[in-house]
């Protein structure tokens, strides 16, 4: 791998982690697009480093409250303040998706990448994405969050382990569909994907380290962590006044070009 291409890998997992679009979508087509060779599942992990420290350091006051709530959980024995509750309610939406991780994380290495899948997949949840959110009012706020949301939006957190189904894009979309608004489903959508990250991250680190710390490793880690930054401050900046309807968009398209490029190379060879 070249420098540039872990550049572009991970401006691309910056990016689309956070805007509902797909990251391990964009990961595993941008390779076959453009005839690079698959750096695979591990390097994918690894550019989510990068997403890990933007999604730590942009929310730093709320995991801090967050830090203290299991102290307060303890002396007071029971969850009754708002971020003992919100603590308990990103535990609960942890769990789904990462069973599906340890029971998938071989098919997601290898058959969950291929081109008409995600493609397939890009373009039903963008459809999906786009009905909930046109259709369903916004309602409910941060604060208002319920056991039930928090397993619901966790349970579809499980199902971006299908590239192209999209993490922020499935629980952004769980979110809305539960009458949440548009701002509070992006934050805790982005407040969700710390755990499971970092996890990962645990997982499958190491291995990639095993080989050396590489200078295309380091420059999509820095390219991930500063577009992931960005990622976040515009999504919840342009929610407060749009709908999500441009990233719908954005997928349906994708996915039409991912499949007509499939064709035409299964034609043509």
């Amino acid at each position: 791998m070249t420098p540039l291409q872990a550049l572009v890998l991970g401006v691309l997992q910056g990016l689309a982690e956070f805007f509902p679009i797909s990251s391990s979508a964009h990961l595993a087509l941008a390779p076959w697009a453009f005839g690079w060779e698959d750096p695979g599942l591990a390097f994918d992990v690894a550019l989510h480093v990068g997403t890990l420290v933007a999604v730590l350091w942009y929310f730093r006051a709320e995991w801090m409250r967050l830090l203290a709530a299991p102290g307060a959980i303890v002396r007071r024995r029971s969850i009754a303040g708002t971020e003992e509750r919100r603590l308990a309610y990103l535990v609960v939406g942890t769990i789904p998706g990462g069973i599906a991780g340890l029971l998938l994380e071989r098919k997601a290495d290898v058959a969950f990448r291929a081109p008409v899948l995600i493609a397939t997949a890009l373009i039903v949840m963008g459809v999906l994405l786009w009905v909930v959110d046109r259709v369903l009012p916004s309602r409910r706020a941060l604060p208002d969050f319920t056991w039930r949301d928090a397993a619901v939006i966790g349970v579809a957190q499980a199902f971006a382990i299908i590239p192209g189904v999209s993490r922020s894009g499935s629980t952004i979309t769980a979110g809305r569909a539960l009458a949440v608004e548009r701002e509070s489903a992006a934050v805790f959508s982005f407040l969700l994907s710390m755990p499971i990250i970092a996890a990962a991250a645990l997982l499958k680190v190491p291995h990639l380290l095993a080989h050396g710390l590489t200078a295309p490793l380091v420059i999509g880690i820095v390219s991930a962590a500063a577009s992931s930054w960005l990622a976040i401050a515009v999504v919840l900046r342009y929610v407060k006044t749009h709908s999500y309807g441009v990233f719908a968009a954005y997928r349906v398209l994708l996915g039409v070009a991912v499949l007509v490029l499939a064709a035409y190379r299964a034609r043509h060879g």
